[in-house]
């Protein structure tokens, strides 16, 4: 199943652009000094339909950079795309041999690329089980 309909691309974009200009606007704000805050703390408050349609728009992007079926990538609660060559999936077991675990806004963060990957992961806010858990060559999105 796909993570976005096709009929929703156009709203997971306007979701997206809306996550990064606040998401933006917070990092510009920490690197002011503003805040307390750290870059791999950005987050900013919206409705939680604009989050989903961010995340599920920015993983059809990911599916679509590295389409393949060795590494699955969740965000939960709202996708999970299976990316980059490898081995499938056992069929007895439908999850891969590599999988990375995300927050949200661990991964919209990364897909903008407000923070890197060595940033989360010294963070801890990275959960990855395999040979290939480091999405760093991918990222940012755009």
């Amino acid at each position: 199943m796909a993570v976005i309909r096709e009929r929703d691309l156009a709203a997971g974009r306007r979701s997206w652009d809306t996550w990064k200009m606040a998401a933006y606007d917070m990092a510009d704000a920490v690197e002011s000094g503003r805040t307390d805050h750290a870059m791999t703390e950005v987050s900013p408050r919206l409705v939680r339909t604009t989050w989903a349609m961010a995340v599920r728009y920015t993983l059809y992007l990911l599916e679509r950079r590295a389409p393949g079926p060795g590494v699955e990538v969740r965000v939960a609660p709202w996708g999970a795309v299976k990316i980059l060559d490898g081995p499938a999936s056992d069929p007895h077991n439908l999850t891969p041999p590599d999988v990375i675990e995300l927050e949200p806004d661990v991964w919209l963060r990364l897909a903008s690329g407000i923070t890197t990957w060595a940033q989360e992961k010294a963070a801890g806010h990275i959960t990855a089980v395999g040979e290939r858990d480091d999405l760093s060559a991918l990222l940012p999105l755009e």
